[in-house]
């Protein structure tokens, strides 16, 4: 009973005098079992394979086939949290290629001590394997064959989604959700009142500082898991259903609602589009864009989240909402990622 419990974990390192060190720590932790380990690439698509896991941990630079490489094939098609060891330098792309986290290995240039660099790995493997648990569905063992592993990073079907519509206070509202959101969640498009120029750096910050990976939206953006699409702040921005896809698009426009970006304009594909598919989440802020939008996603069957008045800056954009009837769920911003996480499991 105490095995089933524990975190199951999948070392992968090219220096096996590093495995065997991280390997030795680990199994002192009665949080995690290291059910095995990988020198390169390969031998760890066997590992995951083979065994059952809840977090991968592997190192960036392998021989045969870089960790970097390596996540970016595998977790389109095998979602599993991973924690990259890594150095600064590459944290950012790692984050970007889908791993859960990062963890500066212990070199002379680091100044990292073992024993600080192994509390760091503990307390970010316990955290990943959360995420584990609202993994998508893995793919079956005969999908992963070494003539595929070269092709991982095929596309594939995402057809849920989260609209997050916000003003006034906005910026940290939706900071504080995405924080608490897994690595791979649905695909997440934002609306966020806010000047041109400040909406790249808002995506720019949500991209470095949340387990997600973020960036200003374009024309021509598929949405795919674990990923981020802030509207531009001087345009709108909707989403078109192709096939199984959704593709972005970004366009100048009237104002709506007294807003470009609006996000009515969002709201409103989102639910011709996803339907009962989507989650539309409304935060604090002024006047009433969105409520009709939120509305018209949960008549069509979608999720509705709105924040509730105690936590937001302004209760205006919200409070329209919940007025009407847009929202089915309302929330305090400390609750609202855990319905988000409610309502994917429906």
């Amino acid at each position: 009973m105490q095995r089933k419990n524990k975190i199951r974990v999948l070392i992968v390192d090219d220096s096996k005098s590093f495995r065997e060190m991280v390997v030795r720590n680990l199994s002192a932790d009665p949080q995690i079992q290291v059910i095995a380990t990988a020198g390169d690439a390969f031998e760890a698509r066997d590992k995951i394979l083979k065994y059952d896991l809840d977090v991968l941990v592997c190192d960036v630079e392998m021989p045969r086939m870089s960790g970097i490489e390596f996540i970016k094939r595998l977790l389109p098609q095998y979602p599993l949290p991973v924690v990259m060891i890594s150095d600064v330098q590459v944290s950012i792309e790692a984050r970007k290629v889908g791993a859960w986290d990062c963890v500066e290995k212990p070199t002379p240039r680091s100044m990292k001590t073992v024993e600080n660099f192994m509390m760091e790995l503990i307390q970010k493997i316990c955290l990943a394997a959360g995420a584990r648990n609202i993994a998508p569905k893995r793919n079956s063992a005969s999908d992963l064959t070494t003539e595929t592993l070269a092709a991982l990073d095929q596309s594939q079907s995402y057809e849920r989604l989260i609209a997050i519509g916000a003003s006034t206070g906005g910026t940290e509202a939706i900071f504080e959700i995405l924080k608490k959101l897994p690595g791979d969640c649905p695909g997440i498009l934002i609306v966020q009142h806010i000047p041109p120029v400040f909406s790249k750096m808002f995506a720019e910050r949500l991209d470095s500082q949340t387990p997600l990976r973020c960036k200003e939206a374009q024309t021509g953006d598929y949405l795919q898991p674990g990923r981020v699409y802030v509207a531009p702040g001087d345009q709108h921005m909707r989403i078109k259903r192709i096939g199984e896809k959704y593709r972005v698009e970004v366009f100048v426009g009237e104002k709506v609602n007294g807003h470009c970006p609006s996000v009515d304009v969002l709201f409103d594909s989102v639910a011709q589009e996803a339907g009962n598919r989507a989650i539309g989440v409304l935060l604090t802020g002024m006047g009433n864009d969105g409520a009709k939008g939120l509305l018209d996603i949960r008549r069509r069957g979608g999720h509705t989240v709105g924040q509730d008045e105690a936590s937001s800056v302004v209760y205006g954009m919200n409070k329209v909402a919940y007025n009407i009837g847009a929202v089915a769920v309302q929330s305090a911003l400390e609750n609202i990622h855990h319905c988000i996480l409610t309502a994917l499991k429906e």
